[in-house]
């Protein structure tokens, strides 16, 4: 057996905006792996082995893996310079085609985010490239009035997800990244240690200046 393959993905997910970002940064800096991302920790590479025909959420009783994606995928890390350590797969997608992973990493972590459905809201809202419900085509096409009424039903999907992957037997952990906000890193830690990981003692002095922000708006 090919040494990459004794270690299985640490695969982290969650609803946009619900700070999977921050969560693949901490895993960053205990030594974890992401290969070719984006400052957002999205390796785009890994995910092009799945074509989406539509920007909303497939039906996952529709999704029949019938090729496994892990050759693929430890191919493409392999290409990536794979430094031989634990390594993380980060993005929503993971959430939204979770059988076809969980049938091609089926011993894999999953580290599920969660926030405040709000929060992600009023985030979406905010953010000048969650477009999805900015589009009024999309609004109509699902008889929304209004983008918070989009965003709401697209958390409610996410949640479903998570359920339907907790239910099939998915080794996953949930995360509240805002708990950092009032300076519990308690669940934090738990998960480092929970993946086998070392914590990084700079983890809240790199966080903190962020999360004091976070503070000032409450």
């Amino acid at each position: 057996m090919n040494k990459i393959q004794k270690i299985n993905p640490i695969l982290v997910t969650g609803a946009e905006r619900s700070g999977s970002t921050l969560i693949a940064r901490i895993l960053d800096m205990c030594g974890v792996w992401s290969g070719d991302c984006s400052r957002m920790y999205e390796n785009d590479k890994l995910f092009r082995f799945i074509k989406r025909k539509s920007p909303f959420f497939p039906d996952s009783k529709l999704i029949t893996p019938f090729i496994s994606l892990d050759g693929l995928v430890l191919n493409e890390i392999k290409q990536q310079d794979w430094n031989g350590k634990d390594w993380m797969v980060k993005g929503s997608k993971l959430a939204q085609y979770w059988p076809l992973w969980y049938y091609s990493f089926p011993n894999a972590k999953w580290i599920i985010v969660r926030r405040r459905t709000g929060d992600i809201i009023q985030s979406c809202i905010k953010t000048g490239y969650m477009k999805l419900f900015k589009n009024p085509d999309n609004l109509e096409l699902l008889g929304f009035e209004d983008e918070a009424q989009g965003w709401l039903w697209w958390v409610h999907q996410y949640e479903k997800k998570f359920i339907e992957m907790m239910q099939s037997g998915v080794n996953c952990k949930v995360v509240w990244p805002d708990r950092m906000v009032v300076g519990d890193y308690d669940q934090i830690k738990e998960m480092v240690d929970w993946l086998g990981l070392k914590w990084n003692d700079k983890i809240p002095e790199v966080f903190e200046p962020l999360l004091e922000k976070s503070r000032r708006v409450a």
